[in-house]
């Protein structure tokens, strides 16, 4: 290990308190009114516009600069690749989303062309993602269950899958639509810190607890089974026990292309990973599977002879406009909302880590603009809620893929594959879609491994996760994530009601104070305390930070101040009935009083007590009215026992907070709020000083006085 190299500093300078910063340092107040701001933020310019243009339509200012030499050829493999792997996860995730499989390619093509545009991460792919489409099956079958389109057909209950389709289509499109109509909105009042609510450990367990909802959704699939679709809380452990109680009526055939499927694609995806060194662009695993699975299909008959559910009908060509059905937007509107905040939660968690890895930015309000965007118009086309993808995101990275333009590209891929070569996968059974969904969960189910890595790190962290997988996999992905939030949020306000309270001792011969009981050579300041909470200060916390310093300083102020309100009724009471028996002795003796009997009413002060409490606020960003009536309220009880008590580390916010709560008065000025803890002890042991030697010329006082009066009556 290298030596350290020691620098030394010696600064010379007088103890600032906030007072004396104020009048010799010219602090900037902030001036400006309300109405200034507004008439700034809504003022109009040639520069505003284009700079509010080039942010709202961000492909505006990069692709008349895009390098086409260095960038053209990567983005084109990529866009190909991704492309390539959007056609049979589009297609098996709308399933997912209980839809027909071609609207999955439909959602593949019109969203990922619109965030190509408003879009400001270079490397994520857009489109079908696992969860969004679990939560929008489960709004789809919730509003549009089988049960409601069931026809008596010679006697035996017939579901009229054509009807059916049609209406979860248009519920489909209703909540693409609100949930784009939220994170436009949403956007547009810069509302993209949201995110910061979804934590790492919260949003990993929750995609782990919907990768379980996902699972679940398709193992009708899998078995050849018809289950009944519950909703609500619960629903997938109803879902379980009825997919149980079907299982003697599995078809064999589809569980046999299931197991295959499966067991083929785990072993391709691993050699795919194995030769990744060697391969310029991954084997495109997927696409091969479902075109073997459709000819194999097509030539066996496997749905004529087995039973098998293929996909069916994929009409050519798209889908003409058409608005969503406003009857609708009342019935889907919480879980739209859900929805924007989860597809962008995803969406931004990895832009932001392509971006820090790049070396460029993602506007988080411009993202929800783009993902908002994107859906509004999906849904006017029927497309299902999309978000990004990490299998495809690192693809599209990993063959090459530097701007946006792969994504682009990726949906003319799809295009040419909806306009001419869809018709060709009516045979693809859908239990090959299901196998594709379950294999790319991998990644997503080996999230479980956070849990004993957070365990080592942060039980709190791991708290989180394994709540908001349970809270995801009981309460469906809706209620879910509120109630995960929620939790989330409930950890912080007990983090900030379980601070830790320390003492501060000072390093000698240095102005570093540290706790006392964390390190064996810092030593208490004599005749003061100094303390602090590692939270911040406000309602939740402040009785609880009153009740800490006073265990911390072993003063039972409340006790104190009763026996001293006793002692000091009883000295009333003494010194009436003396000052009664002077009045007597003087008329007596026909004598003029020359002075009142005077009393040591200022009794010994207990040695054990600090002289001077210094309240370390660094911790603390604000103070509410609360938190500045109980430093109200210590310095006035402390006070009253004579411990003078200071502030210090107060940032400029928690000053206003102290001028505004009402903290100063005539009394109590800036001068006991101090910029340092040493600037707070310094002043504190020259106050202990002059208080000692003010108490001896007191003491010299009260005896002068109590001689003169002796003499007077005598």
């Amino acid at each position: 290990m290298a030596e350290r190299r020691r620098v030394d500093y010696n600064i010379h300078r007088d103890v600032l308190d906030e007072e004396i910063v104020d009048d010799v340092y010219n602090p900037i107040y902030n001036t400006t009114t309300v109405r200034e701001k507004l008439k700034k933020s809504v003022s109009c310019s040639g520069p505003r516009l284009k700079k509010s243009i080039l942010s709202t339509v961000p492909v505006v200012s990069w692709l008349p600069r895009y390098p086409v030499r260095e960038n053209a050829l990567g983005d084109l493999i990529s866009g190909i690749s991704v492309g390539i792997m959007q056609l049979p996860q589009g297609m098996a995730y709308a399933l997912l989303a209980s839809v027909p499989a071609v609207y999955g390619l439909y959602s593949s093509f019109y969203p990922v062309l619109i965030y190509f545009f408003f879009g400001t991460s270079k490397h994520i792919s857009v489109g079908t993602y696992a969860v969004m489409s679990v939560m929008i099956g489960g709004v789809t079958e919730r509003l549009a269950p089988d049960s409601n389109f069931l026809e008596n057909v010679t006697g035996e209950a017939i579901i009229n899958t054509t009807l059916r389709d049609a209406e979860r289509i248009k519920v489909a499109a209703a909540v693409t639509f609100m949930s784009g109509i939220f994170q436009v909105l949403l956007g547009l009042v810069q509302f993209g810190f949201v995110v910061t609510y979804l934590s790492e450990p919260l949003v990993r367990g929750y995609t782990t607890g919907a990768a379980i909802h996902v699972i679940v959704s398709q193992l009708k699939y899998t078995f050849g089974i018809n289950p009944t679709r519950f909703s609500g809380p619960l629903a997938l452990i109803y879902t379980v026990l009825e997919i149980g109680s079907l299982l003697p009526e599995t078809n064999l055939g589809t569980l046999v292309v299931s197991a295959v499927s499966i067991v083929c694609l785990i072993l391709a995806k691993e050699l795919n990973t194995y030769l990744a060194k060697w391969l310029p662009v991954p084997i495109p695993v997927e696409l091969i599977a479902i075109i073997v699975a459709t000819l194999i299909s097509w030539q066996v008959n496997l749905n004529a002879k087995y039973g098998i559910d293929v996909v069916g009908d994929i009409p050519s060509g798209l889908q003409p406009p058409a608005l969503p059905d406003i009857s609708l937007f009342s019935q889907v509107i919480g879980d739209a909302f859900a929805i924007s905040v989860v597809g962008y939660g995803l969406a931004i968690s990895l832009g932001r880590i392509f971006a820090l890895k790049y070396g460029y930015k993602v506007d988080s309000n411009q993202e929800l603009i783009a993902l908002g965007l994107s859906n509004t118009f999906g849904g006017i086309f029927q497309c299902f809620a999309i978000s990004c993808s990490m299998s495809r995101s690192m693809v599209q990275v990993s063959t090459g893929g530097k701007t946006q333009v792969a994504g682009a590209l990726s949906a003319l891929v799809i295009l040419i594959i909806t306009l001419w070569i869809g018709q060709l996968f009516e045979d693809l059974p859908k239990s090959v879609l299901a196998a594709i969904i379950y294999v790319n969960l991998q990644g997503i189910m080996k999230q479980f491994t956070d849990i004993p890595a957070l365990w080592r790190s942060n039980w709190i962290d791991m708290v989180i996760w394994i709540v908001t997988f349970i809270l995801t996999v009981l309460l469906n992905p809706d209620l879910g994530l509120a109630a995960s939030i929620a939790f989330a949020l409930l950890t912080i306000i007990f983090r900030t009601q379980l601070p830790t309270y320390s003492l501060l001792g000072q390093i000698s011969d240095t102005d570093i104070y540290k706790p006392l009981n964390s390190y064996e050579e810092v030593k208490p300041v004599p005749d003061v305390v100094v303390f602090r909470s590692s939270a911040t200060l406000y309602f939740a916390n402040a009785e609880m930070y009153q009740e800490a310093l006073g265990r911390k300083t072993g003063i039972d102020i409340t006790k104190i101040l009763a026996v001293k309100q006793k002692l000091e009724a009883k000295r009333k009471r003494v010194e009436k009935k003396q000052l009664k028996k002077a009045q007597k002795e003087a008329k007596k003796q026909h004598t003029e009083m020359a002075g009142v009997a005077v009393i040591d009413i200022e009794p010994d002060r207990d040695p054990s007590l600090p002289r001077a409490i210094i309240l370390d606020l660094s911790p603390v960003n604000f103070l509410d009215t609360v938190a500045v009536k109980t430093l109200k309220n210590i310095k006035k009880d402390y006070g009253e026992i004579g411990i003078d008590v200071v502030l210090t580390g107060c940032q400029s916010g928690v000053v206003h907070n102290l001028e505004t709560g009402g903290f100063f008065n005539e009394k109590v000025t800036k001068c006991c709020v101090f910029s340092s803890i040493h600037d707070a002890v310094l002043h504190c042991q020259c106050s202990c000083e002059t208080d000692a030697a003010g108490t001896f010329f007191y003491r010299l006082a009260v005896l002068f006085l109590q001689c003169n009066a002796r003499c007077s009556l005598h």
